[in-house]
Parts: structure tokens; C-alpha cells; sequence
């Protein structure tokens, strides 16, 4: 299936470029670790290099990788050159064939043409003689490729992940007013606090333009089910309908209310780590959209900082079901099938995804594991909880946006907030992108 990390943390700003070096891809630890075994892997005494996205989980990657081959005599070299870089670095491998035996999956879209270019193992053979049982069973449907999905990439799994992603707001009480044990019951009252939030120069609410897509695929969710927002990716279903339009006019009425930071949308190829930096570190606005592994990244480029806390989106009044987050696998590993050491990538992965190891990232990278264990037994750092929380009731979904469509939104709602498109412009323009990809 293919809802997997849809627009991964402001990676929707690179789809374009994703979507423009296609053709050319397409020619061409911790004491609670236990030690890996020699006999966990066919190969020894090799050099594995593990292209890394993530600046959060970047420490304990190396942390594990050093044990590993401590244990097993497989050196790991974690190669880690930051989440605006990765992706142009990824495509620049392909192209001159000199990939990297393990990378991190992203999001759909962008990922795409190097599955159909063949840089990616099918998993799915091993996951259906155990393996499976590290994850649960909804994040192994969200990381397959379904038959006949929207990307036209060949039915498979191509990428495993030692971490479940959701969205939703992250609040600091102190800037945004927002009582972390009363939280606002519907989405009129969560505009109405952001709105008075914003009188303070430090309130307000912010998201970056690369995970509009998912805000609003959340707030459809109020009005739509997982088969029609499915069914809207995949092009049966309108996106001028009635859900789709009271989703997208939640943000026209949050700039109406004055409840936007700067009566604007960030946009730009680093929109999402400028927001994230203005909350975590700045702590210049109140209350953000944004994905759990932001707690990650606060973590790391914050760590004393622990006063926010975070929450799903509340219900619309006129909702016809609970509001849902996007289902999205958080990190993850993809093997390489034409490096020179497979059956070394894929021991290390088994080993990197075992519960103990996920333990570890739990725990110092500040994440939510995908272990059926670990997720029952588990105690998740209370700015994870409301992210946590989101993770038990998400969209389950086969299809995803299309590059076109996510380009269109992200460009008009910006100009929603700027007052230069009505609700009903941006939803003709953003069918019209939807028939584009057809």
C-alpha cells in the first residue's frame, strides 16, 4: 500500500525535483541491546554505508551501527548529510550508479522513481517468514504497494521501519494558552484559543506549506471516509466535494480569525525546520502542525526543552466520524539489490528493527516503535503521548497524492491565507492538477 510518510516532514518541497530526475533514475547501542551474532549475517568482515535523512535519529544510529559491528565484525558507516540535502544526494547516487547499500525511505512520491528504477529489494518474501512480527500489522499495510497504485510502482514492500508517525499539534501552554489536561473540544474552539494565543507576539499557530497536504487530509477526515479520501487520490472521487471544501476552509477561517502567525504559510524548501526551528528553539510561536518525529528533532537540537506537549486535532462540530490521522510508517531502511553485499544489508536491517533495537530508538531518539511489544509495554516521553494516542486510530490508505496535486496545494494555500484564491478557486485548481496526473 501507499499512504507510507506522505510528505515526510516538509519533503513535499522536494517532489518537484523528485518528479524532474525520474527518467534519468529510470536508465539507469545501548546495555539493553543484546549483541548481534556473526551467524546474523551470510557475509563478514564488510563495509556497509547506510544513507541516513534523519537528523534526530542520526546519534543512535551511529550508537547501534558501532555495536553491530562490534559484534558481528560488519562495519556501518552511517552517512547522514541532513533532511534538505538528503533527497538531491539520493538522486545524484542513482544517477551515477554508485548507491548506497541501505537508504531511508521517504515519502511516497518522492521515492517512487528509484522503486521503479530498481534501487529497492522486495521485502516481501522475508516479512512473510517472520520477520513481520516486529511490526504491526497496519505499518506493514501502510509501507505496500498495492496492485494497480496511483504511482504505478510494481506490487511490493520495499521499505521496513522501526518507527510510527503521526500528525497533530504541538502546543506550549505559556505562548498558546492551550491547557494540555482541557485541550479544545472542537475545531471552532482550537481557532478561537489560537486566535486569542496571537495577541501575544509569541502565539498563533503556524505549519509549514509542505504538510498542508496532510492538514488537510487530516480535517477531510472529520466529513470523509479512508475509501473516499483513497478514492480522491486515485482520481474517482472530487476533490471539489463537500468534505474537501469544509477542510480546506478550516484555514481560510483560521487566517479570518487572526489566528495565523504572520498571516501567512512558510513555503520553501526548508519551510518545515523554520517552523519547527521558530517553536523549539525560538519558542516565537505557540502552537504548530506538525509530524511526531518533530519531537525527535526538538530532542536533539533542543534537549532542555520539554514545556510543550502534543495533541490531535480536535472534531469538527458538523463531523460524520472521528477525525483520523494520515497513517504514515515513520523512518525506515531500504536494501540496495545491486550493492555488493545484499544478504549483509538486509541482516543488518532484520537486526536494526528487532524490539530491542527499536527500544533504543524509542528511548533516546524519541520516537513511537512499531513493535506490537514494545507499543503495549513501552513508556513513550509525555510529549509523545497526544502523537501516540493519534497512532491508534489512523487513515489506512492504498493511494497518495499525486506530485501535481501536492504541488498545487502547497502553493494554493498560500494564497488562500493571502486572500488571492477563494476555497472554491483552490478546489478547481487542485482537481485540475488531479486530472493532470491522470
Amino acid at each position: 500500500m501507499l499512504n507510507r510518510y506522505k510528505a515526510r516532514r516538509g519533503a513535499a518541497t522536494a517532489v518537484g525535483a523528485t518528479v524532474a530526475v525520474a527518467a534519468l533514475l529510470l536508465t539507469g547501542c545501548t546495555a539493553n541491546s543484546p549483541a548481534a551474532t556473526p551467524t546474523a549475517t551470510a557475509e563478514k568482515d564488510v563495509h556497509l554505508t547506510f544513507l541516513n535523512q534523519s537528523r534526530g535519529q542520526e546519534i543512535v544510529l551511529n550508537e547501534l551501527a558501532k555495536k553491530y559491528g562490534e559484534d558481528t565484525g560488519v562495519t556501518v558507516t552511517i552517512d547522514t548529510p541532513g533532511p534538505v540535502d538528503y533527497l538531491p544526494k539520493l538522486q545524484s547516487d542513482a544517477q551515477s550508479k554508485q548507491m548506497p547499500d541501505i537508504y531511508s525511505s521517504f515519502n511516497p512520491v518522492s521515492m517512487a522513481p528509484f522503486y521503479k528504477a530498481g534501487w529497492a529489494l522486495d521485502l516481501t518474501k522475508e516479512l512473510k517468514d517472520g520477520w513481520s512480527k516486529n511490526f504491526t500489522p497496519e505499518v506493514i499495510k501502510l509501507a505496500t504497494f498495492a496492485k494497480g497504485n496511483n504511482l504505478g510502482v510494481k506490487p511490493g514492500i520495499y521499505t521496513v521501519h522501526w518507527e510510527n508517525q503521526a500528525y497533530g499539534l504541538i502546543s506550549d501552554s505559556a505562548n498558546s494558552g492551550i491547557d494540555a489536561t482541557k485541550p479544545p473540544k472542537t475545531v471552532a474552539d482550537l481557532i478561537k484559543q489560537l486566535a486569542a494565543s496571537n495577541k501575544n507576539p509569541n502565539g498563533g499557530f503556524s505549519v509549514a506549506a509542505s504538510l498542508t497536504p496532510q492538514f488537510v487530509q487530516y480535517l477531510a477526515s472529520n466529513w470523509l471516509t479512508d475509501k473516499q479520501i483513497n478514492d480522491t487520490f486515485a482520481g474517482d472521487y472530487k476533490w471539489t466535494s463537500d468534505g474537501w471544501a469544509k477542510a480546506f476552509q478550516v484555514i481560510a477561517d483560521l487566517k479570518k480569525a487572526g489566528a495565523i502567525q504572520g498571516d501567512a504559510i512558510p513555503g520553501g524548501q526548508t519551510d518545515n525546520p523554520t517552523v519547527e526551528t521558530n517553536f523549539f528553539t525560538k519558542h516565537s510561536v505557540g502552537t504548530i502542525f506538525d509530524a511526531s518525529p518533530g519531537v525527535s528533532v526538538a530532542h536533539k537540537t533542543a534537549p532542555d526543552y520539554t514545556a510543550f506537549f502534543s495533541m490531535a486535532l480536535p472534531k469538527a462540530s458538523d463531523a460524520k466520524y472521528t477525525p483520523r490521522s494520515p497513517g504514515v510508517p515513520g523512518k525506515g531502511a531500504v536494501i540496495n539489490p545491486r550493492g555488493q553485499h545484499v544478504q549483509a544489508s538486509l541482516a543488518f536491517v532484520k537486526w536494526l528493527t528487532e524490539p530491542a533495537q527499536q527500544e533504543v530508538f524509542a528511548k533516546e531518539a524519541y520516537i513511537i516503535p512499531t513493535s506490537p511489544s514494545l507499543l503495549k509495554s513501552a513508556k513513550l516521553p509525555d510529549t509523545l503521548t497526544g502523537f501516540a494516542e493519534g497512532t491508534k486510530n489512523q487513515q489506512v490508505i492504498p493511494n497518495t497524492f499525486s506530485a501535481q496535486v501536492t504541488d498545487a496545494i502547497n502553493r494554493d494555500v498560500q494564497s488562500l491565507v493571502l486572500g488571492q484564491m477563494t476555497v472554491k478557486d483552490l478546489l478547481a485548481d487542485v482537481q485540475s492538477a488531479q486530472d493532470a496526473s491522470q
